[in-house]
């Protein structure tokens, strides 16, 4: 994943670029970047591996002699940028979004039309930064780039482009990934979370919609190219990596994971057979769920185990999977008292391999816990997602629910059709599968949120939502 600020103001640039940058920091922790406009310096730029380090210390020196009025930056969990470019455009900065399904297709075309070449990155790998700004390039203006851009490349694709002149802000064409829009005297912002510019002092302006393009300057916000109308934006963003105070299409991250811990208990209250001494929320995105749960409940709420923050980054996020996993254990530190002796039902965003909630589960038990029952507060992960790269799972087969569905079919190539039985929470394939998994994991209970009251949760229409790595829908 990955995020980003920019901001066109008629003062200096700089601080305002350097924290709402940071604001973004839950979405990547390999690389970051930040890019400035100033009418005497010209453009100037900085990027740091941020792998051993937050973003504030790599970037305080740099800050004090950056310069602008203009300004992009990013965080990014996989290549290096903001890039700047020298075109037929003139130069500017660009800094991206999205995942592109279609690279080796996308660069051959244009190294047949007119010869581009392209810098590797480590591994070979082509900057899918640079091949968007290469696309941008075939076309007579930015905006026609950006349009050719979107309309060429399968995945998605949310960017920022800066020039000398301000800020186009362009969200992907099905809205899978936001753009905010914030506002203050003399100064406009446009980001990826909503919370990254109040603490700034600015204020709500609008949200684009899908494939809308806007250019920002220090006076205003001007549309270039209207939404459209379909959209399909990433749920994952309520249930898992948006931040607490962030909202999407008007409603709240922490709110909507409420509403979903609120429909959990309501399930278990029809079933009457699982009777919990606590609840809990793996953390952090557990955490509201299992606030709603207990409310509505009234199961007491409590913290059996707490994450070390201060020096252990989000394990989710390093690419070695022996090391997300150490990490995940490491970070959390048990309370004995709350532990030992009882009955504790938890709460996780989701299951992607089962690795790491397997390893809390038996590390309740060893402290003591009686029984542990699970509550994924989303459906079960089937399809990986093609899309944007919230994971890093590189097949279908690093899904617990593909290897035992594989197990059960005895086919490491199971149809659609059967897959379809798998996501249907009231068939007796769902069923064996959650049992199977239950087992391997070794949980008192499970039972997956059902995708029909996790959208209610959220409070969105169904139609507007990507649900693709649920039921293969998108």
């Amino acid at each position: 994943m990955g995020g980003f600020f920019g901001l066109a103001s008629h003062e200096d640039a700089v601080f305002d670029l350097f924290y709402g940058t940071d604001y973004h920091s839950h979405l990547g922790t390999r690389r970051a970047g930040l890019a400035v406009y100033d009418s005497e310096k010209g453009f100037d730029r900085a990027i740091h591996n941020i792998e051993s380090s937050n973003f504030r210390p790599k970037f305080d020196k740099d800050i004090l002699h950056m310069k602008g009025n203009i300004g992009i930056g990013c965080i990014s969990d996989f290549e290096p940028q903001p890039l700047i470019v020298r075109s037929h455009h003139g130069t500017y900065a660009i800094t991206t979004v999205g995942r592109i399904n279609n690279v080796d297709e996308l660069t051959d075309k244009l190294f047949e039309n007119n010869r581009s070449h392209f810098l590797e990155m480590s591994g070979g790998d082509v900057n899918p930064t640079e091949l968007v700004a290469s696309l941008i390039n075939q076309q007579e203006t930015i905006v026609d780039g950006i349009r050719f851009a979107q309309d060429h490349i399968k995945g998605s694709m949310t960017l920022l482009v800066m020039t000398k002149d301000g800020i186009y802000a362009a969200r992907d064409k099905f809205g899978r990934t936001p753009v905010e829009i914030g506002h203050k005297e003399g100064a406009y912002c446009a980001c990826f979370e909503s919370f990254s510019y109040l603490n700034l002092g600015y204020e709500p302006y609008k949200e684009l919609g899908p494939g809308e393009i806007v250019f920002l300057t220090a006076d205003g916000v001007e549309t270039l190219s209207a939404p459209r109308k379909e959209m399909k934006i990433c749920t994952f963003l309520w249930i898992y990596y948006g931040f607490p105070a962030a909202s999407y299409e008007g409603l709240n991250v922490e709110q909507a994971r409420y509403n979903c811990g609120f429909k959990l208990a309501d399930r278990d209250i029809q079933r009457r057979n699982v009777y919990p001494d606590l609840i809990a929320g793996v953390p952090d995105s557990g955490v509201a769920h299992a606030i709603g749960y207990s409310n509505r409940s009234g199961i007491p709420y409590a913290r059996p185990f707490v994450k070390y923050t201060p020096t252990w980054p989000r394990s989710f996020m390093p690419t070695i999977q022996s090391r997300r996993n150490l990490i995940a254990k490491m970070k959390l530190i048990p309370i004995e008292d709350l532990i030992k002796d009882k009955k504790l039902l938890l709460i996780d965003d989701s299951i992607v391999r089962g690795t790491q909630l397997r390893e809390t589960t038996e590390y309740l038990y060893d402290k003591g816990a009686k029984e542990v029952h699970i509550r994924p507060a989303c459906p079960p992960l089937v399809f990986g997602c093609p899309y944007i790269s919230f994971s890093r799972s590189n097949s279908d087969r690093e899904l617990i629910t593909r290897r035992v569905i594989e197990q059960l079919e005895g086919n490491p190539n199971p149809s659609r059709e059967t897959l379809d039985k798998y996501t249907d929470p009231d068939s007796e394939q769902y069923a064996a599968m959650l049992e199977e998994i239950r087992k391997q994991l070794n949980f008192t209970s499970l039972h997956y949120h059902r995708l029909d009251d996790m959208i209610e949760g959220i409070g969105i229409e169904s139609c507007k939502l990507c649900t693709y790595c649920w039921n293969g829908k998108g």
